[in-house]
């Protein structure tokens, strides 16, 4: 093998009072291409800025073969000081010719001459992007490289990554650009790092195996490393599993959408089956909206329900956010006509992370510095909740300051949906998470009672979420698919084809598409077989509600103090139903497979 173009040896940082980790090695060849895969908070943009020299260690030796060139596309570039984007991507000491960098900011869509103190964010992530890109760089360090881009840029650079010839090392949130892209993994993980030869569609399996031989290793220690073992268990490894029954609720419900729907797409405004769940919340009748010359949204009509998820998607600058003000009543149209319920209250979380401020504690945004925090109606301790959004309750005293991006964003997700809502209104919402906090709020959005509507580039976050996705190109129309965002791209495949397009959520082949209904004349199914297909989610969920009932009892930090036999019953007990729970999902899973086959 040849010698790597950068190595770590015995690298070690120390944050705080401790290390943030020490004792790792890194090898990056000439060729990797690596995700660096982490909590929120493990220190996986420190470790990126370690490999590009932005940061020194506290122990260990950095190794560089001469002549490699690293440049690091950060993920909040600094623009103070430049007046124009252009200024910011010619720079520096090592600054890329004007010409290559022109050339690429041409391919990405982005005008170089605008303000640097007035351009967007998706702006100012082009013009880092052609900078780091024009720069012909050996080693590529990229953190969150998606972050503000939409699909079209997306699609661009993952082309670009596909054909360079260097390495590059990424963080990502976007489980498809990650998929589509990476050959081998770091996992950062408390302190350690481990390499794995597999690409991020490999990662997740990987890392099941790895809790569970933890959680088998811990059965044998104390009680206290029992509940941290099961705490990585359950907080990450179940989280991932998914609720089967959650899941086939989700195609059901795209399903029957799709029936609502007539093949071109537009909705119907009434359903002689109307009941009081399927009452429409937002009506929009023949909306139009322009701005000047330009059509932004052309004769839409859509009647959206409670308990739909309607994710919104397109390039910048389409019309997502018009739309969706639309949808809310900010805006009003140029014709046609939007009617909201009179009982609609929404909470919007935008993506600009604003509302904490840095020098507040934990306990005092989730709970205005009480221990105790309403949840909806339901009064709930606020170390119980925080365990709930993947937070160590120890950390209710730190200051919002302290806090990574992500875990900020975490704690402003856990204060939102705390709050009395039956319309929840996301904006971008996965920038800046991580993967297991991704996983969550996917349970949570899927477990909200109201209606939920979703502006996101992110596309595997839509195919596991949406019912229905509204597809805009910036022609005017607005595309209304039953499904994710995998089956808007195989309507807008098949409509550029010539083909013609198949009915709103129609192929059972698509990426986020349910499995068949269960045949009514299969001899591969016994009765038995059917009734569990059937009866088995719901006792998935029930199962669900005994071990949340049983964790519940075991969070109280005295209890094993105060009664170690209690203590232990309890968790005899939850072994057993998490058992029963396990063998439900494998029983189920079989089934659909049986079913599908």
């Amino acid at each position: 093998m040849a010698a790597p173009i950068l190595s770590w040896e015995g690298l070690g940082l120390i944050q705080g009072n401790g290390w943030l980790f020490q004792d790792l090695d890194i090898h990056i060849q000439q060729r990797d291409r690596l995700a660096l895969i982490g909590r929120n908070g493990a220190g996986k943009t420190t470790l990126l800025k370690l490999l590009g020299g932005q940061v020194d260690a506290d122990k260990g030796t950095r190794s560089i073969q001469p002549g490699t060139k690293i440049v690091t596309l950060e993920q909040d570039p600094f623009f103070t000081g430049y007046d124009t984007l252009m200024d910011f991507a010619l720079s520096g000491k090592d600054a890329p010719p004007q010409h290559e960098v022109e050339a690429i900011a041409g391919q990405l869509g982005i005008d170089l001459s605008r303000k640097a103190d007035s351009a967007s964010g998706g702006e100012r992530r082009r013009a880092a992007l052609a900078r780091a890109l024009a720069s012909e760089p050996d080693l590529l360090l990229l953190d969150e490289p998606t972050n503000h881009l939409d699909l079209a840029a997306i699609d661009w650079l993952e082309d670009w990554l596909t054909r360079y010839r260097g390495a590059f090392v990424v963080i990502s949130h976007d489980r498809t650009f990650l998929e589509r892209l990476t050959k081998a993994t770091l996992w950062l993980d408390r302190g350690s790092l481990r390499r794995k030869e597999i690409g991020f569609g490999g990662y997740e399996a990987w890392m099941e195996q790895a809790y569970a031989e933890e959680a088998r290793a811990a059965d044998k220690l104390d009680a206290k490393l029992k509940i941290e073992a099961h705490w990585l268990e359950r907080g990450v490894t179940a989280r991932r599993k998914r609720n089967m029954g959650r899941l086939e609720k989700l195609y059901e419900m795209r399903e029957q959408r799709a029936a609502m729907l007539t093949p071109q797409g537009t909705a119907k405004l009434a359903l002689s089956s109307d009941d009081a769940k399927s009452k429409a919340v937002i009506v929009a009748d023949h909306v139009n909206k322009a701005f000047g010359e330009r059509a932004i949204v052309k004769d839409f009509t859509l009647r959206i329900t409670r308990k739909d998820r309607i994710g919104v998607v397109g390039s910048n600058g389409a019309g997502k956010t018009t739309l969706l003000k639309l949808l809310t009543g900010e805006l009003e149209p140029d014709s046609g006509k939007i009617t909201l319920a009179n009982t609609l209250e929404a909470v919007f979380i935008d993506q600009q992370r604003s509302l904490m401020s840095p020098e507040k504690r934990v306990r005092d945004v989730l709970a205005d510095g009480s221990d105790w925090i309403d949840v909806r109606g339901v009064r709930k301790h606020i170390h119980g909740y925080l365990k709930d959004f993947l937070f160590d309750p120890n950390l209710v005293e730190a200051r919002v300051g302290t806090l990574s991006g992500g875990e900020r964003s975490r704690l402003l997700l856990a204060r939102e949906f705390a709050r009395f809502s039956n319309l929840l209104v996301l904006d971008e919402p996965t920038n800046d998470l991580d993967l297991e906090t991704l996983d969550l709020l996917q349970e949570v959005i899927s477990d909200y009672d109201g209606t939920v509507l979703i502006v996101s580039h992110d596309r595997d976050f839509l195919d596991k979420t949406v019912t229905i996705t509204l597809g805009m190109d910036g022609s005017g129309r607005v595309d209304i698919v039953a499904g994710g965002y995998a089956d808007w791209e195989k309507m807008r495949k098949a409509r550029a084809a010539g083909k013609p397009v198949a009915k709103a959520g129609g192929d059972k082949a698509a990426a986020a598409a349910p499995p068949p209904p269960l045949p009514a004349k299969k001899g591969k199914l016994s009765y038995k077989d059917q009734r569990d297909y059937e009866l088995l989610p719901k006792r998935i969920e029930e199962l669900d509600a005994q071990i949340a009932r049983g964790e519940a009892q075991l969070a109280d930090p005295d209890l094993y103090a105060k009664d170690p036999k209690k203590f232990d019953a309890l968790m005899a007990a939850l072994e057993k139903v998490r058992a029963e729970k396990d063998a439900a999902e494998e029983r189920w899973l079989e089934l659909a497979e049986m079913v599908e086959g």
